[in-house]
């Protein structure tokens, strides 16, 4: 049996060396596969490298070796080499077994030859642990605050270590306390190691006042085989102030007196003292106040200061008690608390005495206080200050409805009391002025707008005579009891409805002021004998339905409608219906609005039509009031200041010649305007020219402006308007239409010559007033002639409505015409 088995191995063996040899594209060849015993390399050597780690031999020449996988060309790199002729195995750099627990590489050996795998084996190369890492803290820094009345043995802080090496005899460490800062006194650090984490705390007495922090170096040392490395760390202990020092009331301020009367008022502050930080818990003061069994007094901590401020919290009488003596003591928001050490030992926790205050020093947190109450005079006290009583309405003037009485509190002060009436919007009560007895003075009606809910109200002044007078104030509710004194009536007189085929309905709505049983629901009935086509739906109701037959046209309706109350009242009323067509028939019927809005559209129109007319009118007036002839502007006038306009015109113009009555001997020479002496008469005749008749009124209209100087005045497209009183005709001279009043002007003209030839008789002490040029003109270089005007009127028959500027007007006028000449004074 073992010969055929060996035949069958044999057999397989040269199958697969001739199916390899058989295929010319794979030259690779392999005849067995070599497991050999683990490496190992120690993770704590620390060189030098590389040294030899071991050899490969193989039973054979003309062979080279490669290796490959986790140390060679794979994580971790560059580990592992192998001499490629002689099979050494060397290590080149250090390993970590916390990383890599081992190495599986391969190792082969070639044919020189062939270049065909000769061997191949796969070697685990161990990784042998070693204690390279140090215990290390979760952090580097620890931060903590307690409180300073923290008891010895209390937990301050937990801190957590840390070891990567994985074998157990590495894992041993211990803590310890390198350095406190500052150095404590009465105190000592310690700490507890629970496994891998361990606890602070201390022995002794924390005292904020030695120092406020503590800061702590701790270390955590390997205790295993080999190096033992360690780490470090930073606790900081912050101790936060606690109550170890009582609150003193050192002095207080105020004058300590009130009004009787008075709240809210600010009598005493208290001023304290406490060592404790400022602004904590142990330093800010809580005050209590002893011996206010009313509650009369209250007191406060100023936030800034820590003072105690006394107020008055309610007001006080000074019948009841002119002195006040209170008790005032003071203490802080969290209990007193210290702590002395008495005995120190190596072992456990030390021996000290903590507790509260010393009774002896209870009795400094106290203070006497002395409040005095000052009398005034108050107001007298109503009792009680509010009455309340029933009056039937309608009822008779002068019954009597309630008498209230009213008290000074000044018992001493011999003080009178007079009663007066307050608000009585209504008018309806008076008050006797000694006894304060109430009467009506008018029928109450309780459907008035100043009852309010069946109450009317009413109040009564108390007043003294002290000093100051002051006034007590009751109040009188008078529940009026309602009478059936109101008929009932519709909500609406006046309704709409639209035209159908069937039935219309309208809602008729009845009130009644009179509160139940004087008011509805109410019965309704149609009277007369205009009801053909109508009815009601219902009788009884607070609605009811009216309703309109379709044979009923349209048209204006008055019905007869009687309401009566629950109570039988009845009260007729008138009912305007106005029934038309609709354009909606499910719409609110409109029809007052419908013909209100068809009369505004006819007024409307009206108007518009009247307007026009207007219009029309307006413009054949104005066409019959605009001529052919050229425009006129009037000259600009100011009686403060005469300029003279410059004119783009050299020659004078033609329309200035005026047609003078025949006889008026005018010399065809041509007249020189006179200047200097002559002026004043030349004026003269212009002044008198301007007092025609008061029915009369002359106008001077130029279109363009003008220049004149003292040689020559010119004129262009000027002149004479003529038009009376009644604003009836307007003539030209252009058309030689004017028409002189000659006896009129004849007799001004020699009244006004007359006196220019002796000024001083007329003038009188006048001096006369001199224009110069304020125009453009001024720096032209030509000097124009003084122009002597008067103020004063030339008569009391002068019409005040002629135009000032007719003189110089009429003036340039004369010099244009060749045929005008100044006549002597006997020839007018």
């Amino acid at each position: 049996m073992s010969t055929i088995h060996l035949c069958l191995f044999l057999v397989l063996c040269l199958g697969a060396d001739f199916l390899q040899s058989s295929s010319p594209g794979i030259l690779k060849r392999q005849k067995r596969r070599w497991i050999i015993n683990s490496y190992s390399i120690d993770e704590g050597y620390k060189g030098p490298f590389p040294y030899v780690l071991d050899q490969i031999k193989i039973e054979k020449t003309l062979i080279y070796f490669e290796i490959s996988g986790p140390g060679v060309e794979a994580e971790p790199r560059d580990v592992l080499r192998i001499d490629r002729n002689t099979g050494v195995i060397t290590v080149h750099r250090p390993v970590d077994y916390e990383i890599d627990k081992s190495l599986m590489v391969k190792f082969r050996a070639f044919d020189r030859e062939s270049h065909v795998i000769d061997t191949e084996l796969g070697v685990e190369i161990l990784i042998i642990d070693a204690n390279d890492n140090p215990p290390k803290f979760d952090r580097d820094r620890y931060e903590v605050s307690t409180k300073e009345a923290t008891s010895q043995g209390s937990e301050l802080m937990l801190l957590t270590v840390t070891d990567k090496d994985i074998t157990e005899k590495y894992q041993l460490f211990d803590f310890k306390i390198v350095s406190v800062h500052p150095q404590p006194s009465g105190l000592e650090f310690y700490i507890t190691k629970r496994y891998q984490t361990g606890t602070i705390s201390f022995k002794g007495c924390l005292d904020h006042e030695k120092a406020e922090k503590y800061t702590i170096i701790v270390e955590a040392r390997g205790q295993g085989a080999g190096p033992q490395l360690s780490s470090s760390s930073t606790v900081v202990i912050h101790v936060e102030d606690g109550n170890n020092h009582l609150p003193v009331i050192t002095g207080q301020t105020g004058l300590g007196r009130v009004r009787e009367g008075e709240e809210n008022v600010l009598i005493k502050s208290l001023q304290v003292t406490d060592s404790d930080t400022r602004g904590t818990e142990a330093w800010r003061a809580k005050f209590r106040i002893h011996g206010d069994a009313n509650n009369h007094f209250r007191i406060s901590t100023d936030p800034k200061t820590n003072e105690g401020l006394l107020f008055v919290n309610k007001a006080m009488d000074y019948e009841d008690g002119g002195v006040k003596n209170l008790t005032i003591s003071v203490e802080n928001e969290i209990p007193f608390a210290s702590c002395k050490v008495v005995e120190r030992s190596a072992i456990g926790l030390w021996k000290v005495t903590t507790g509260g205050a010393a009774p002896e020093t209870l009795g400094t947190s106290g203070v006497q206080v002395t409040v005095i109450v000052e009398d005034v005079n108050e107001p007298p006290a109503f009792k009680p200050p509010q009455k309340v009583v029933a009056m039937a309405e309608n009822a008779e003037a002068g019954k009597h409805l309630e008498t209230f009485t009213a008290v000074d509190p000044d018992v001493a002060s011999g003080n009178t009391i007079v009663y007066k009436k307050g608000d009585d919007p209504a008018d309806w009560v008076e008050v006797d002025p000694q006894t304060g007895k109430i009467t009506t003075t008018k029928a109450l009606d309780r459907e008035s707008t100043f009852v309010k809910d069946g109450v009317y109200t009413v109040t009564l002044y108390a007043v003294d005579n002290g000093r100051p007078p002051m006034t007590g104030t009751a109040t009188l509710n008078i529940q009026i009891l309602d009478q059936n004194d109101n008929a009932p009536s519709l909500a609406v007189s006046a309704m709409d409805m639209c035209q159908s085929d069937g039935r219309s309905l309208a809602n008729i709505t009845g009130l009644d002021p009179d509160a139940p049983p004087y008011g509805g629901p109410f019965t309704f009935q149609l009277k007369g004998t205009e009801t053909a086509g109508w009815k009601l739906d219902a009788t009884q109701g607070y609605s009811v339905h009216l309703v309109k037959e379709p044979t009923v046209p349209s048209g204006e309706y008055e019905l007869l409608l009687d309401v009566f109350d629950l109570q039988g009242v009845k009260a007729s009323h008138n009912l305007s219906v106005t029934v038309c067509t609709c354009e909606d028939a499910t719409a609110t019927p409109n029809c007052r609005q419908r013909r209100a809005a068809s009369s505004a559209v006819g007024v409307g129109a009206l108007a518009v039509v009247f307007l026009c007319i207007l219009l029309l009118a307006g413009l054949l007036l104005l066409s019959l009031l605009v001529t052919c002839e050229k425009k006129n502007f009037p000259l600009p006038y100011d009686p403060a200041e005469q300029v003279l306009m410059r004119s783009n015109t050299e020659k004078p113009g033609s329309d200035c010649t005026v047609a003078w009555p025949n006889w008026v001997q005018i010399p065809e020479k041509q007249a020189s305007i006179p200047t200097n002496k002559n002026a004043g008469v030349w004026e003269g005749m212009h002044q008198s020219a301007n007092s025609v008749d008061q029915h009369y009124a002359w106008n001077w209209g130029s279109g363009a402006s003008s220049t004149m100087n003292s040689s020559q005045h010119r004129n262009t497209d000027s002149r004479w308007n003529y038009r009376t009183w009644g604003g009836g005709k307007r003539y030209s001279t252009n058309q030689n239409s004017v028409r002189i009043n000659a006896v009129v002007l004849s007799g001004k003209l020699k009244q006004r010559l007359a006196a220019l030839e002796h000024p001083g008789e007329e003038l009188g002490d006048y001096a006369p007033c001199v224009y110069a040029e304020e125009g453009d003109d001024a720096g032209a270089g030509s000097q124009l002639d003084a122009i002597s005007i008067c103020d004063a009127s030339s008569g009391p028959d002068l019409d005040l409505e002629l135009d000032s500027k007719f003189n110089d007007l009429a003036s340039v006028c004369m010099e244009m015409s060749p045929g005008l000449k100044l006549l002597p004074n006997n020839a007018l």
